[in-house]
This record gives structure tokens, sequence and C-alpha cells, in this order.
């Protein structure tokens, strides 16, 4: 394995790739640490999202946690840094919202690319998940960048839209938290809905401690947003894959089996939801990720506890998953999947123990991934 250093780099502008050398046809895995405890003034990092940008920009979005280990309403702020060549140095981290104490924190994030251009971030602030009200609530928020994440604009609030008496969807109305499936977001690339941006949420019901799943969609680059129906009863956090027909799927977090539904028209309704008996894993947040026309990954921890971080193949556009090939060894959480510009697949991992993550960027190739 070749450890690349960090360079301190900050990278200006917003360019096209170069294109550069033919990557390598030798199998390749490439690992970094972009922060571990202590980094930055921070005692803590967590929740990944990692995203390639049209012009091949690469942002790495994440908590930083100042102060505990711990989800809102602890005092969190969500930090952005940029790399312009494939991940190999980075920016200094850029704040994009700061947390200021107790319940005055924010977490969570979750990016896309718009069709204009524009990067949003979701995430949340506020108070915690299973102590929100909606005199006191979780507060779902959408930052947006127009210049490839040099500089964002001041949080849009977008709560009352989710979820509570003046929600969108009525279905909506008898819940009393939402937060996004942070890491990745989708932009729909085909088909009547062209354009769309959809991004997962967990709602959490009125007076029992249980989580049902909508999806929040825009049609105007995220102007104005509308809830779905029901994606899952009994969820967590999802994430989202544009399937080669046009189909939305989603996966679901579960303990035991990994759970999926469908949607034919973009998101907007769902049909009978299922289970993956294939991926019997821990309950834990992963992404999903289109490789070419035939192959899909997913990454999750290969296992009951939180540990060895693998990628899952499908070739039958997400009907089932077969060959996980263990990223990281040990203890390992969350993570966020990328096509980088060269053609390589980037994977943002939480590695370490649940007091106290670094976050690494592992980088690899297809070579890497079908032979090893």
């Amino acid at each position: 394995m070749l450890w690349v250093a960090v360079a301190l780099t900050l990278f200006v502008g917003c360019r096209k790739p170069d294109g550069g050398p033919e990557p390598s046809k030798e199998p390749y895995l490439d690992s970094v640490c972009l922060y571990q405890m202590g980094d930055y003034g921070s005692q803590f990092w967590r929740i990944p999202a990692l995203l390639c940008l049209d012009d091949g920009t690469l942002l790495a979005v994440n908590d930083r946690r100042k102060y505990s280990y711990k989800d809102l309403p602890e005092d969190i702020d969500i930090v952005c840094r940029r790399s312009t060549d494939n991940g190999t140095t980075w920016s200094e981290p850029q704040t994009i919202v700061a947390g200021t104490g107790y319940k005055q924190g924010y977490g969570d994030p979750a990016l896309v690319q718009c069709e204009n251009g524009d990067v949003l971030c979701f995430f949340v602030g506020g108070n915690g998940l299973w102590a929100s009200t909606e005199a006191d609530p979780i507060r779902s928020y959408v930052c947006r960048s127009s210049d490839c994440g040099l500089t964002w604009s001041a949080p849009e609030e977008i709560t009352s839209l989710i979820w509570g008496s003046q929600a969108v969807n009525a279905a909506c109305r008898n819940y009393k938290a939402s937060f996004f499936g942070s890491g990745n977001a989708l932009r729909l690339s085909k088909g009547p809905h062209k354009g769309r941006v959809l991004v997962a949420a967990a709602l959490g019901r009125k007076n029992v401690n249980k989580i049902d799943n909508f999806v929040v969609y825009s049609d105007d680059n995220g102007q104005t947003w509308n809830v779905s129906a029901k994606a899952f009863t009994e969820g967590d956090e999802a994430k989202l894959m544009e399937l080669a027909d046009g189909t939305v799927l989603v996966s679901v977090r579960r303990s035991g089996a990994r759970g999926y539904n469908h949607s034919a028209d973009g998101g907007e309704t769902w049909g009978t939801q299922g289970t993956w008996p294939e991926m019997t894993v821990n309950a834990c947040n992963g992404d999903m990720l289109r490789l070419d026309d035939s192959t899909l990954l997913h990454s999750l921890p290969n296992s009951m506890q939180r540990e060895d971080v693998s990628i899952f193949i499908s070739n039958d556009e997400g009907d089932s998953w077969h060959s996980p090939v263990r990223l990281v060894d040990g203890p390992s959480v969350y993570s966020s999947l990328t096509l980088l510009a060269d053609g390589e697949i980037g994977c943002f991992v939480e590695k370490g123990p649940d007091t106290g993550c670094e976050l690494w960027l592992y980088r690899f190739n297809r070579e890497w991934l079908f032979n090893f």
C-alpha cells in the first residue's frame, strides 16, 4: 500500500481537468489521512461526504466534532477540503457552517451537484433527533456553492417543509424530527425528471422511537422543495441511486439485512420494500456508486460489528450484491464513494474506534477491485 503525505496546498479556481497521464492498469490502492484526533484544534472527526464535481474538483466534507464524539445537540462544525488533482493534495479545511455551542451545532452533511453547476450541502442542526419537538426542533438546512466549493452561502432552513404541522406532504405532519442520509445525495441524469435533485431523509415518529424514510426533492436546482411518499417503513439513514432505466433505488440502513425499495417516477412514490439477505451487516451508513453501465458498488462494513468497510458489487442493477472486497482492516464505520476524474474510485472512510475516528481517503482502480 502506498502512503501518500497530505500537501496543505490551497487551490483556487474551478478548472477543467487537464487529462494528465493515462491511469495505470496495474492493481492500485492508495490511502491518505485527512483528519486525525487533535488536528486543527478538534478532538473528534466524523461523518464523511465525498463528491467529484463535473469539472474534476474533489470535495471532502465532514463533521468537526470539536469537544465531543456525540451527535447533535453537541457543538459541531461542518468543514470542507478541496482537491484539484484527484485527491493527491488538499486545501486547508474551510468552515461551511460553524457551531457556537450546545444546541447550536450542525452535522451530517450530504452533497450533490445541480444541473446548473451549483453544489448543495444538506445538513441538520440544533436539537438532537430523539429530543426534537416542533417547538424545539432538530433543524434541516441547505447551503449552496456556485464556485465549486470555494465559498458557501448562509444556511437556508427547510425544516417546516419536511415535517411538522406545515409539511408540504400531509403524511409528514405526524413526525417530530428529520435528518439527512449523510454522504451523497442524487441528481437524475435521464428521463422526464432529468436534473431533479433528491436527498434521502429519515423522519422520527411522534411518541415512539421509530424512523421512516422519505425523499426530499427539487426540480429547480434547489430553489424549491417537495417531499415524496414514504419510501421505507422503520428505516434509518438511506442512500439513493439512479438505475439504467431511470428507476430510483433507495438503500436503507437496518440491523441485519439491508433494506431497499424502488421508485418509477423519479422518487415521488415507492413500491414494496424488501431486504438484501446477502448484505446482512451492521446497522451503518454507507454509499452507492455507479461504476459503469453494468456495475454498481456499495460501501459498508462487511460485519455485524463496525469494522471491515468493504466494497460490495452488483451486476444486476442492485437486485443482488456479491464479492465484497475489504477496503479497511478492522474498526471502520461510515463511508462515502465517488468516481474520480481519472476513472479511479474514491472512498472517504471513518477509520478507528467508535470513540474517536480518523477520516481517510482511499483511492483504488478497477484492476484492484476486480483482481483482489
